[in-house]
């Protein structure tokens, strides 16, 4: 355990609009009426999406510090200050910046995010890390290390080191690719861009064990109510 840790990808298949629009930078909301958040639960983080459109990144704060969950493509970095600025903070509040696999479309302004975030630590799965090129050392993070009191899940199969993020006292879990989501449901990774769907599924299988009210996936809306259900009903638990 370690302590406390711890070409831009055509996607032919949008999953999920998004279209509630926050402000003209691209910060989408959960509702119209209000910020791209959920309430915090206890010590949980306060959430807020980042909608690029075709996929999120996210922005999870807790007592004033930040973690950035991917970065969405190159040139996203705007839409990412923008939305801790909307929780009141900045770069300087960005304490972590997690990575959860290789593709362009969610490390494409991982550099620039790092860049900016000067005293950020980033992380990302040990097998996608070779192909990431940030100014400085991401740390490898595996199953059941700890980033910002975030628990690391190992979801191998759409990439070999692709990881999730889930915060287990505030119920969200952060899926990447290894879920997505399309007419407010939960549904698997996209096999178009997935290599090993079979190792893909014993990652949904994996994330069903866990418990969680709200999913956040790099493509389509969030489900705000009763993820894990619908994630063990995928899993055909």
């Amino acid at each position: 355990m370690t302590p406390d840790l711890v070409s831009r990808r055509t996607f032919l298949v949008r999953a999920g609009t998004g279209t509630i629009a926050l402000a003209v930078v691209g910060i989408a909301g959960c509702t119209p009426a209000a910020p791209a958040s959920a309430a915090p639960a206890a010590r949980g983080v306060a959430w807020h999406r980042v909608n690029l459109g075709f996929v999120s990144a996210y922005v999870l704060v807790r007592s004033g510090e930040a973690a950035v969950v991917d970065t969405g493509v190159a040139g996203s970095e705007a839409d990412i200050e923008a939305a801790l600025v909307a929780a009141g903070l900045g770069w300087d509040s960005v304490g972590h910046v997690i990575l959860t696999h290789l593709h362009s479309d969610h490390i494409g302004s991982a550099a620039a995010v790092i860049t900016a975030a000067a005293d950020a630590t980033g992380y990302a799965g040990a097998a996608d890390i070779p192909a990431i090129s940030v100014p400085r050392p991401l740390t490898a993070v595996g199953d059941g290390d700890r980033v910002f009191d975030l628990r690391i899940v190992a979801t191998p199969g759409h990439t070999p080191g692709h990881i999730s993020v889930l915060d287990d006292v505030g119920g969200i879990l952060v899926a990447g690719d290894a879920l997505n989501t399309a007419g407010g449901l939960a549904s698997g990774p996209n096999p178009q861009f997935t290599p090993d769907m079979d190792t893909a599924m014993a990652s949904v299988a994996k994330l069903a064990g866990f418990g969680f009210e709200t999913l956040l996936v790099g493509h389509g809306d969030p489900v705000t109510s009763g993820a894990s259900a619908q994630v063990a009903e995928l899993a055909g638990g």
